[in-house]
């Protein structure tokens, strides 16, 4: 329950990512709690920034980071509505994921069954792709995986093939993301290999994204929130 973590009076930060280009553009405003609404809509006075108020347009999405007794969470939100309420300027916020416990510097991961292609490549090969060059040798032999979870900084797959540690692999996959199919290729540094028990030939792998540009980080962590706000609807029976 949302009354069970937040309360009125909480601080919340209101943070909006913008992409530009190779330079992402944070920003982010302060406000606190006015109200509960229901465990999908909360109230938050409008926020203000030297003195002036911040007019968040209806429907525009934000991340929402609240502080509270019990520590920090953070969701999704739209926001549903705006007004003057005895002098006061309040946001309604919807909220389009679920709240959960954050720890700054960390992205959401989400759990999937996605086919994806992975093969290890030399340092030479990494400094190519880099400067968002995408450099792609064509004699390059791709591994057949699963991908079972993602974020904005990694993934975690399933392969037949053990990549070591530390090692550099291209690591390909589609996403459907904003209505269309959407194909990337990042680089994807090793950081866990290990076989599976009692899957005997098979090996779960860990990475991390590298020389990643801003644009492919945000478009998967949209995608990212596009199948939470589904998964969050089907369970309401939407």
């Amino acid at each position: 329950m949302i009354s069970k973590y937040i309360n009125v009076g909480d601080r919340v930060d209101i943070e909006t990512v913008k992409a530009q280009g190779t330079v992402q553009e944070k920003k982010s405003y302060r406000s606190q709690v006015f109200d509960i609404e229901s465990e999908d809509q909360i109230k938050i006075a409008m926020p203000m920034e030297q003195g002036k108020l911040i007019l968040l347009s209806v429907d525009d999405e934000y991340s929402l980071c609240f502080y509270t007794p019990s520590g920090l969470f953070q969701c999704m939100a739209r926001v549903a509505e705006r007004y003057k309420s005895d002098n006061v300027y309040v946001l309604v916020m919807e909220f389009i994921t679920d709240l959960r416990r954050y720890q700054r510097r960390e992205y959401y991961r989400l759990n999937c069954v996605l086919d994806m292609k992975s093969s290890m490549i030399s340092e030479k090969d990494v400094s190519q792709f880099s400067e968002h060059v995408h450099f792609i040798d064509t004699d390059i032999t791709f591994d057949n995986g699963v991908m079972v979870d993602i974020s904005g900084g990694g993934a975690r797959f399933i392969s037949k093939v053990r990549y070591p540690k530390d090692s550099n692999i291209l690591f390909a996959f589609n996403l459907y993301v904003n209505g269309q199919n959407t194909e990337y290729k990042l680089i994807g540094r090793i950081l866990l290999s290990e076989e599976i028990e009692n899957r005997e030939g098979e090996y779960e792998h860990r990475i991390q994204f590298i020389n990643m540009m801003n644009d492919e980080r945000e478009s998967i962590i949209k995608y990212i929130f596009e199948e939470e706000r589904k998964i969050r609807r089907r369970e309401k029976g939407m």
